[in-house]
């Protein structure tokens, strides 16, 4: 029987049944790398406000202290990512294009679930392997919306969303001080306040908080908004006076060798020991 021709709409998941057969072997499979950021946003009076942190980790280490995870989909649409770097930039940049397509073909700005809709399924085409959560905010002609897209491709429309290893403690932000028809200075505080609640308690975010507003008229994205984290001088120097530790002198060294010794073979090493009554010489004959 012919082989059927690989899959051009996404991942080719013909060895699934040979993993599933070494699992129950007791092979083990590679695990997910568990990635960190806190991306949030929330619908106020006027418009959306969307918030990321700035700290991009590789493994245990972190790769980039200001990266940024706000990014442009269209004039009036912004999209913040999570995961995986490569693919929420490579995800968020062919969704744009796309975008712009649309608005050339249709004569009119986006709409914000038309976006949505294209990340979505290009997300569920991938069943997961593109590695991108999105919190996509946005204002068109039905008014401020604010949607979250799982890596999956399923999706939400809240009026405040969190997304992240520090989503928890965004989340914690939101569900005690959010409330409805928030002011543009009150909405941009409380996702502030939120950004920097993941950047305290998750070891995966940190350094600085990044803001987008969007409105009607107008996108604001306010770079390094806040910076908790900034490194400031240190209170006490340190400095150890000369002669504190004692040098050590070569000649020190080399004065404990008191006395070397070569013995030839068949002599004592002590003269006493030939004068000793009933000592009896080597036997040095062959």
């Amino acid at each position: 029987m012919a082989a059927s021709a690989p899959s051009r709409s996404g991942f080719d998941f013909g060895l699934h049944s040979r993993n599933a057969h070494l699992a129950a072997r007791g092979h083990a499979l590679p695990k997910a790398t568990s990635t960190g950021t806190t991306i949030v946003g929330c619908i106020y009076k006027d418009g959306v406000v969307l918030g990321a942190d700035t700290r991009a980790t590789e493994g245990p280490i972190v790769a980039d202290k200001n990266c940024e995870k706000i990014h442009y989909i269209s004039q009036n649409i912004r999209c913040c990512g999570a995961g995986t770097a490569a693919d929420t930039e490579f995800v968020t940049q062919l969704i744009s294009s796309n975008m712009q397509l649309h608005e050339l073909h249709t004569g009119r700005l986006p709409r914000v679930v038309t976006a949505m809709t294209m990340l979505k399924q290009r997300l569920f085409q991938y069943q997961g392997q593109i590695g991108a959560a999105l919190v996509l905010g946005g204002v068109d002609e039905s008014g401020p919306n604010l949607f979250t897209v799982a890596p999956h491709g399923s999706t939400d429309k809240l009026p405040y969303v969190t997304m992240g290893s520090g989503s928890l403690a965004a989340m914690s932000v939101f569900e005690s001080g959010w409330r409805k028809d928030m002011t543009r200075e009150e909405a941009i505080e409380i996702v502030s306040a939120a950004i920097q609640s993941g950047i305290f308690n998750d070891l995966g975010s940190g350094s600085n908080v990044d803001v987008c507003v969007i409105t009607e008229k107008e996108t604001n994205y306010m770079r390094n908004y806040a910076k908790p984290n900034e490194r400031g001088q240190k209170e006490g120097r340190y400095v150890i006076p000369k002669g504190v530790t004692p040098t050590v002198a070569k000649e020190k060294i080399w004065s404990m060798v008191v006395q070397e010794d070569v013995l030839e073979i068949g002599k004592s090493s002590t003269p006493a020991a030939a004068a000793t009554p009933g000592a009896q010489a080597m036997d040095t004959s062959a």
